[in-house]
């Protein structure tokens, strides 16, 4: 099948707010897609209709063309969502040999470790864990019967450095393989490195479902990074930059003119250097998107 979600002008109330406003949706039975929007935007009520733990006020969802949270669906997915929780006093060894039973061909317990870098804590109490610790557990039972899509909601949150980077190598292994992801993450720059295709939402509704490069391309002007000594709410008060912060030593700026901002910077700290000049990332593309719609919700 071509199509692992898909969704027919789908909607979901909760008394008078609108959380999902007719959303027609088709994802890919491969490849990572990322679902992007604020916090309200509507993407966890999509994945529990997609799970089968929110029913449609009206529309339809269906997952390979089955019904979500029927026992046929629920071996076809794997799911790591923001708030997972699991017992306390069992050790990680004893969640997965659970898990295993679940499903016909499950990932063994040497490659879930190796993928998920269990080995130091395999046999700690869950509750004994660090945030972190809990999180890998927590993507070693979402990858554990080899799904044929796998939900991940905010799946890096709480990981240092190198358990960040085993996800990311797990998530495009998934990718190689033939398995589709649907990634909802706040850190716009994961999406960017990972997704193939992503979805924007605002306000219950998508406001943009494209190729992760196309969409990337919509975003006018240009991102500025270089050292100053410059205050940030000077940069920040120039005409034509949308936004700065501070990424390690250096100063990163979203224009819209870079050869503008580059004069007027370079007007006010001759001294400025380390300088680079790349196109508008997915996360410039994002604020333009969102900035647009509240714009126009705000004009109405």
């Amino acid at each position: 099948m071509n199509t692992a979600l898909k969704t027919t002008q789908l909607s979901v109330r909760f008394g008078n707010k609108v959380a999902l406003n007719s959303i027609d949706l088709s994802i890919s039975a491969s490849g990572v897609t990322a679902l992007l929007g604020a916090n309200g935007a509507g993407k966890t009520t999509l994945i529990n209709c997609a799970l089968g733990l929110c029913k449609p006020s009206s529309g339809s969802v269906r997952l390979f063309s089955k019904t979500p949270g029927k026992t046929e669906s629920k071996r076809l997915i794997g799911v790591m969502l923001q708030d997972s929780a699991l017992p306390d006093l069992l050790s990680a060894r004893e969640h997965i040999q659970l898990f295993s039973t679940y499903y016909p061909n499950p990932l063994s317990l040497k490659q879930l470790s190796q993928r998920c870098g269990l080995e130091r804590f395999v046999d700690k109490r869950y509750k004994t864990l660090s945030g972190g610790q809990k999180r890998r557990v927590q993507f070693a039972l979402a990858i554990i019967g080899q799904p044929k899509i796998v939900f991940l909601d905010e799946p890096t949150t709480g990981l240092d450095i190198d358990a960040r980077n085993l996800v990311w190598n797990t998530i495009n292994e998934l990718r190689h393989t033939g398995t589709a992801v649907l990634l909802t993450t706040h850190y716009l720059e994961e999406a960017d490195s990972l997704a193939d295709h992503t979805i924007v939402m605002n306000n219950g509704e998508i406001i943009a479902n494209d190729s992760t490069d196309n969409i990337r391309a919509t975003a006018s002007g240009a991102v500025i990074q270089c050292e100053s000594t410059l205050d940030l709410s000077v940069i920040g008060a120039l005409e034509d930059v949308r936004s700065v912060k501070m990424r390690g030593r250096k100063i990163e700026i979203s224009s819209r003119n870079a050869t503008a901002s580059l004069v007027a910077l370079l007007a006010l700290d001759p001294k400025l250097n380390n300088l680079t000049v790349s196109k508008s990332s997915l996360e410039d593309a994002f604020k333009q998107l969102t900035d647009h719609t509240k714009t126009a919700g705000d004009s109405t």
